[in-house]
């Protein structure tokens, strides 16, 4: 009698599962260099992730960013592969839906610097605004997503009054 075979499980990503995916992806050196590098505007490559879950290699020209925005209900990872990147993110969780304008109070701001080999796993619903502010230097970066990117809101920010601006869907990205 031959012992049973069980069919693998698909098992969800963690944050845990992304981060090392981003981290190992990070460290293939001849995937970093493939990318096409602009002078004006981010480039990005999609990337095969684990467990059904969005990946992204992303190129970030000096002075560029993301603006403020979220990842709905995805949780994910990033790590800087080369150069270094801000991350400005809330520590206090938003309402999702139904506000247009709120009014954020003092000292939920937060600031990671995350030079090459750096990164970071956040959960649904967090709220950042990632940023290369180097003059001269791009950075290049691995971001993973599950599950894969339901919608994006982004919002403008002024002093601590935050607003929704729009709400993007795959089919606007992709």
């Amino acid at each position: 009698m031959s012992p049973s075979v069980s069919a693998p499980t698909h098992t969800t990503p963690t944050q845990a599962d992304l981060l090392d995916f981003v981290r190992r992806t990070a460290a293939d050196t001849e995937l970093i260099a493939s990318l096409p590098l602009d002078p004006e505007g981010r480039t990005w490559v999609r990337l095969e992730g684990p467990g059904g879950s969005e990946a992204w290699l992303i190129g970030w020209p000096p002075g560029t960013g993301t603006g403020w925005h979220d990842h709905a209900e995805s949780v994910g990872a990033f790590l800087t592969a080369s150069g270094e990147l801000k991350e400005n993110s809330l520590t206090a969780r938003l309402p999702t839906d139904g506000w247009k304008t709120l009014e954020l109070t003092e000292g939920i701001d937060q600031e990671r610097r995350l030079s090459a080999g750096k990164g970071r796993a956040f959960g649904r619903n967090h709220v950042h605004e990632v940023l290369n502010e180097s003059t001269e230097k791009h950075a290049i970066s691995v971001h993973a997503y599950y599950p894969p990117l339901p919608r994006i809101r982004r919002y403008s920010r002024t002093g601590q009054v935050m607003r929704l601006e729009q709400v993007e869907h795959p089919e606007d990205w992709q």
